[in-house]
């Protein structure tokens, strides 16, 4: 893919970037027309990290579209435990055994009536 940046000075550059590749094997060029003041930052990071015109753009792009940012900490969830109050002599590991002795003896009831 070939960008062509037009600075907002008036003068131009064009970009060579990776090749996007469609169903109709055409290829996708993009032009960019940028303010000044993203100018004067684009050219103060060009001087500054030495790296070139297409890798600092696509930090940028990368950066302010959120691909460099970590994902956001979820709260750790935590269970309260909360108390019934069974009465003594409650046996809560038979509950369901309860259960189905009261289902067992509403079935005999209406098999009877």
């Amino acid at each position: 893919m070939t960008a062509t940046l037009r600075l907002g000075s008036g003068s131009q550059v064009n970009i060579l970037t990776s090749q996007y590749l469609y169903i109709m094997m055409c290829t996708m060029r993009t032009t960019l027309t940028i303010d000044p003041d993203v100018e004067e930052l684009l050219r103060q990071t060009l001087r500054n990290t030495g790296a070139g015109m297409k890798s600092v753009i696509n930090d940028a792009l990368r950066t302010g579209l959120g691909a460099n940012s970590k994902p956001k900490r979820v709260k750790k969830y935590t269970v309260k435990p909360h108390a019934f109050g069974f009465k003594p002599g409650v046996d809560q590991e038979r509950l369901n055994q309860l259960t189905d002795d009261l289902e067992v003896e509403e079935l005999a009831r209406r098999l009877g009536e």
